[in-house]
């Protein structure tokens, strides 16, 4: 995917795309007591849910804007916990909340190119 002439909603997508894989390589990494890898993986999570957080735009999203801040900043908090304490049960359920947030994101961005289509 070219990404400099991607919607903003596919982006969203490619986002949490790459947050589910950085969470999931951090899983793996823990498993296998890779400690490098383990780093790598959840900084790069850590700036992935960073990047969600500060394109949020809360006069268009309202109060849902305010809820997808208040839970990107709990995942961020349990990212920097789990750097700390390795606590694989708290990373998969990260991986489960990214995955489910990334195929909303990815039925709504499906949605917006079927109502462009139709206009």
């Amino acid at each position: 995917m070219e990404l400099r002439s991607a919607s903003p909603e596919r982006l969203v997508v490619f986002v949490f795309e790459q947050l589910v894989v950085n969470l999931e390589r951090a899983r793996i990494a823990m498993e296998r007591k890779d400690i490098e890898l383990r780093v790598t993986a959840l900084r790069r999570a850590r700036g992935l849910v960073g990047e969600l957080l500060a394109t949020l735009d809360f006069e268009k999203g309202g109060s849902i804007a305010t809820q997808l801040a208040d839970l990107y900043q709990y995942m961020m908090y349990e990212l920097v916990d789990i750097g700390q304490r390795g606590d694989v049960v708290t990373l998969r359920k990260l991986v489960k909340i990214a995955t489910d947030l990334r195929d909303g994101f990815s039925a709504a961005a499906a949605q917006v190119v079927e109502l462009k289509k139709s206009a």
